[in-house]
Formats: C-alpha cells, structure tokens, sequence
C-alpha cells in the first residue's frame, strides 16, 4: 500500500502529513542536539537552569525511567524506534485530527529521539532534573524524580496532549448528546 501525501487526500481540520514529518524531525533534532551538547559539556556538573524548577546534570540510562529495565538498552531502543516509526506510518496513512496528529508527532519524535542514543551510545543520554518534582516524589516517601531527557518531555506531553484531546472530545460529545435530548 502506497502512502499518499497528497494534500487533497486530507481530512478538513488536520495537519499535512509533511507537517507532521517536520514536527517530528524537529522534535529528534532538537532532543539529540542537546543530548549531544550535555555529553559534551555538563560531565561532573550540575547547573541550576531554572533554580528550583529545572537543573542540568548529565547521567545514563540503560533502561527506562526509575530504573526500569535497567541493562535493556538495545531491546527498548528497538521498540522506541519500532514505535515511532510505526506512529509516523499512521499519521502518515491515516492524517488523524489536528490535536491528535500533533500528540502522535510529539510521540514518535520522542520515542525516536530516544531510539536513535540508545542504538548509537548503548543508553540513553539523560540531563533534566526537576528539584520541584523531586520534593513532591520525596514527599510521598519516594526516590528523587528521575533525570529526564528531551525526548521524554516530548513523549509526556504528547501523551497528556493526547488524553486532553480525548477528555474534551468525549465532554463536547456528552453535551451535544445532552442538546439534542432537550430538543
């Protein structure tokens, strides 16, 4: 089956599918040039960013966030990668709804992100930390929040994009649902 990029093929209301390509390009460009950048110049430091909110300090992950799967780098490369090609060949062939599309690019410019250092480094290049998170996780008796990356702000907020979208379709849905039994 041929995938068609055609802007007439389009649905009213959505991105073009190349549009979709370029967020997520730029999504994968932007994660790993600051990966690339914290390897290069945060070793052995830690800088306060945003004091309070956001610090940067570089750290590796061989898994996935609070040590999940630790020492699975390769395997969940492989899967972030077959899942964000496999997000891109949906948007692609199916060109969902606007909000929706943009959560699925966010997404598979994340998991790609991801994909791409841990194929190339063997783990995953990390250096976001969060001092507020961190208290509100010690607060609840827990670790300090994981050291985060680019592509996992990515992958978060296009999944809290995509339950937002989901949230407000259903709500609009019930309302109109509701209009029409007054009538």
């Amino acid at each position: 089956m041929a995938v068609q990029l055609s802007s007439s093929t389009r649905k009213v209301g959505s991105v073009p599918p190349l549009g979709l390509l370029a967020l997520t390009t730029l999504c994968v460009v932007l994660d790993l040039a600051l990966k690339s950048w914290a390897r290069t110049e945060l070793p052995g430091e830690v800088r306060s960013w945003l004091p309070g909110v956001l610090d940067l300090t570089l750290t590796y992950n061989t898994g996935a966030a609070w040590s999940l799967f630790s020492g699975s780098a390769l395997p969940l490369a492989l899967v972030r990668g077959v899942a964000g090609l496999g997000l891109i060949v949906f948007f692609l062939w199916r060109t969902p709804p606007t909000a929706q599309a943009v959560s699925l690019s966010l997404i598979a410019g994340g998991a790609l992100g991801n994909a791409i250092d841990g194929l190339s480094h063997g783990r995953v290049t990390d250096m976001l930390a969060s001092p507020a998170l961190s208290l509100v996780t010690r607060t609840l008796g827990q670790r300090d929040f994981p050291i985060f990356n680019l592509a996992d702000v990515w992958v978060v907020g296009g999944v809290l994009l995509l339950l937002l979208n989901t949230w407000v379709q259903e709500r609009r849905t019930r309302l109109a649902g509701h209009g029409t039994q007054r009538a």
